[in-house]
C-alpha cells in the first residue's frame, strides 16, 4: 500500500504563531484552549508548564495570561485587562478580522448574518463585537420566516467551506435590500480541504488526523467522507487499526490545522509498519 500525503495539510499561521508564543511564556495560563489538539496542549504543559484555564473565573495568582487562537469575547478581554496580569494575545490573525468587521458593521447599523457554529470560541468572540442583532447559522434557510432588515453584513467562522457560505450569500442577495459580504474564510483552510478534495478523490482509504472537537478538522472528515467512504478520524497513532487498511492500494493522509507535524510522523511511522 502506498502512503500519500495531501499537498496541503496541518498546522496554519495562526496555529504556529500561537505554539511559539505559548512556548516563549513559559509558567502562563491560555484562558481556554489555546488550540483544539489535547496532544500539543500537553506537551505545553508538560514542557513549558502551560496550564489550561477553563475561563477567566479560573485565574488565581497567575502572572500571565495567553488568549487563545479563537479569541475571548470583548467582556471578558476588558476583565483580563482590568486584572493585574500580564496579557499575552495569541488570538490568530484571521480571527480578529471578523471580529474588527462586526464591531465596525454593527456600529454602522448592519444586523450580521453569521455562518458558524453558535457554540464554537471563535464565534462567541466575535458575536460579543456586535450591538445589533446577530443571526448565526450552518444553513440559509435558518433564515426562513425570520423578518430581515434593510441591510446586513455577511462574515464566516474562518474555517467553514466557501461553497456553503455563497449558498447563504446568494440567499440573502435575493431577500436583502443591501448585503455588505465579507469573505473571512482563512486561506490556510481552504488549501487544506482542496488538498485533501483532491486526495480523497483517488484514494481507497483516507485518515484525517487532528482533534476531534476541531471544526476544521471535521470539515477535512467530512470532505473525504464523501469522495473516499472509507475515511477515518484520528487523534493519535493509537486509534490506527490494521484492518482498515486491507487489500487498499492508495492510503491518503491529511490533517486538521492544529495537527503538529510530531503526531502526523507517528502515524505514518505506524502505517510503515503496517
Amino acid at each position: 500500500m502506498k502512503i500519500e500525503l495531501a499537498k496541503s495539510y496541518g498546522f496554519c499561521f495562526g496555529v504556529k504563531r500561537a505554539i511559539k508564543i505559548a512556548e516563549n511564556s513559559k509558567d502562563a495560563a491560555t484562558i481556554g484552549e489555546l488550540i483544539h489538539n489535547s496532544l500539543e496542549i500537553d506537551r505545553l504543559k508538560a514542557n513549558f508548564n502551560v496550564k489550561t484555564l477553563k475561563d477567566i473565573s479560573d485565574l488565581k495568582d497567575e502572572k500571565k495570561a495567553i488568549i487563545r487562537t479563537h479569541g475571548i469575547t470583548k467582556t471578558d478581554l476588558a476583565n483580563l485587562k482590568s486584572k493585574n496580569i500580564d496579557i499575552i494575545d495569541a488570538t490568530c490573525p484571521f480571527v480578529t478580522k471578523p471580529q474588527q468587521i462586526v464591531e465596525k458593521m454593527s456600529n454602522e447599523g448592519y444586523e450580521i448574518v453569521f455562518f458558524g457554529d453558535i457554540n464554537h470560541p471563535e464565534v462567541k468572540g466575535v458575536m460579543s463585537y456586535s450591538v445589533t442583532n446577530v443571526h448565526v447559522i450552518l444553513d440559509e434557510h435558518e433564515l426562513d420566516g425570520i423578518k430581515l432588515p434593510a441591510k446586513v453584513a455577511v462574515v464566516s467562522q474562518t474555517t467553514k467551506k466557501l461553497k456553503k457560505y455563497s449558498q447563504i450569500v446568494d440567499y440573502l442577495m435575493q431577500r436583502v435590500k443591501e448585503v455588505r459580504v465579507f469573505n473571512t474564510i482563512c486561506n490556510a483552510t481552504l488549501e487544506n480541504q482542496e488538498a485533501a478534495r483532491e486526495l480523497s478523490s483517488r484514494a481507497d482509504v483516507m485518515i484525517i488526523i487532528g482533534g476531534k472537537n476541531s471544526s476544521n478538522t471535521k470539515q477535512l472528515h467530512l470532505i473525504a467522507k464523501n469522495l473516499c467512504q472509507d475515511s477515518h478520524l484520528i487523534e493519535s497513532e493509537d486509534e490506527l487499526q490494521k484492518e482498515w487498511f486491507e487489500n487498499k492500494k492508495l492510503c491518503g493522509i491529511s490533517a486538521g490545522a492544529s495537527t503538529p507535524d510530531w503526531i502526523i510522523q507517528k502515524v505514518v511511522d505506524k502505517l510503515s509498519k503496517f
